[in-house]
């Protein structure tokens, strides 16, 4: 199947590591691979007309009827402060029939396949779910290229400093980002082009999810029998960060832990985190420049308060921003010294380019700097019109 070649053609050849290439959350562990109605592709969440528009893609092209798809959502005043007030739980009984709660605010029940929507009982949501394009795009064998860089150049003898930062050098760099933006030697391709995900999208007033403050904090996981199978906030996150360059069976432990793991457990990731986030530094040549980087003094400390947001992997939105075109615009305005992005709602609409955001926030420290060649998907999707994803 599709995935399985997604995990083959990222394998890394001759040195006795396989690194994982980045395609937000379509890889991930066996117990996903097994059951892909369970894997979450990707999460989305913005603001538009007064209301937040949620989607879960999910990787498999159906959905379980053994599985609870739920929105955790938490609010608060700011930054940093927010609790979760409400999870949206959503089970389908069959592919013809849904039902959501969201304690407290509203419920679905019914057919959610036509694509002006479901009605919740009181009005204050609407949900659809069922096949739409992907809206993800990411260049996978591109990526796989500029991996298997850095890997010869590491193999080569390259020189890693305290905070595990590897210095390639100005023209192992140059040559990395190069190989990123190119597939097979020619112009750089989606590799998810026409991929179908079952796609749960719910649109729900803004009222009924702000009443702690503007801010929300957006994670998504599978439930089966009271298990969380899989989670997701941000994307490449459980991909790109769990040891990405360690042998199959250490990051697939690892992310079937990261998968499972309760908002309590999330810190644990901290230290995993922070040794992978010296290989993202080093993409382009210059060790110390990512994200928040600064602000810590000794080099071993130097990844330290960027894992530690990361390990928080949910996805804020400021609801009362008056636009959504910058992904991670919250962090950036609370903790980057942007102020001018306060404006932004952050999130993640499906249009964004948030894969080439999220690399060059790790390597460069800025939201640009490294990409993959591909800046669109090859569909347009809406921001206002429900149900967003365009039709497959």
């Amino acid at each position: 199947m599709k995935r399985r070649f997604l995990a083959a053609a990222a394998t890394i050849a001759g040195i006795g590591l396989a690194a994982r290439v980045e395609a937000s959350d379509h890889l991930d562990t066996r117990t996903v691979i097994e059951d892909p109605s369970l894997d979450i592709g990707d999460l989305y969440a913005w603001t538009s007309g007064g209301r937040v528009n949620l989607v879960m893609t999910i990787v498999g092209h159906s959905f379980s009827p053994k599985a609870e798809y739920v929105f955790h959502i938490g609010n608060g005043a700011r930054f940093g402060a927010a609790e979760e007030t409400v999870a949206i739980r959503c089970r389908f009984p069959s592919q013809a029939s849904i039902v959501c709660d969201a304690p407290g605010i509203d419920r679905v029940q019914g057919d959610p396949r036509s694509t002006s929507g479901l009605e919740s009982h009181d009005g204050h949501m609407r949900v659809f779910a069922g096949l739409r394009d992907d809206p993800f795009y990411n260049n996978v064998r591109g990526s796989r290229d500029a991996y298997q860089v850095a890997a010869n150049a590491i193999k080569a003898g390259a020189v890693t400093d305290g905070s595990g930062c590897p210095q390639l050098g100005t023209a192992v760099s140059q040559q990395l980002l190069a190989q990123w933006r190119q597939t097979e030697g020619g112009g750089a391709k989606n590799f998810l082009a026409g991929w179908t995900p079952a796609s749960l999208v719910i649109s729900i007033e803004n009222a009924e999810l702000t009443h702690r403050g503007p801010m929300l904090a957006i994670w998504a996981a599978t439930v089966v029998n009271g298990k969380q199978t899989d989670r997701m906030g941000r994307p490449l996150t459980g991909n790109a960060l769990m040891a990405p360059l360690a042998p199959d069976e250490v990051s697939d432990a690892l992310k079937e832990k990261y998968n499972a793991a309760a908002p309590t457990a999330w810190t644990r990731f901290e230290a995993p985190i922070v040794a992978t986030l010296g290989l993202y530094d080093s993409f382009d040549g210059i060790c110390g420049n990512s994200f928040l980087a600064a602000r810590e003094g000794a080099p071993k400390r130097r990844y330290a308060a960027l894992a530690k947001l990361l390990a928080d992997d949910r996805l804020w939105l400021n609801t009362v921003a008056s636009m959504c075109r910058q992904f991670f615009a919250v962090e950036l305005a609370a903790l980057g010294g942007q102020s001018g992005l306060g404006a932004d709602c952050g999130g993640r609409t499906p249009n964004e380019d948030a894969s080439d955001v999220y690399r060059s926030i790790l390597a460069t420290g800025a939201v640009a700097g490294v990409t993959d060649g591909v800046d669109r998907d090859e569909k347009e999707h809406s921001e206002t019109q429900f149900p967003f994803l365009a039709a497959p």
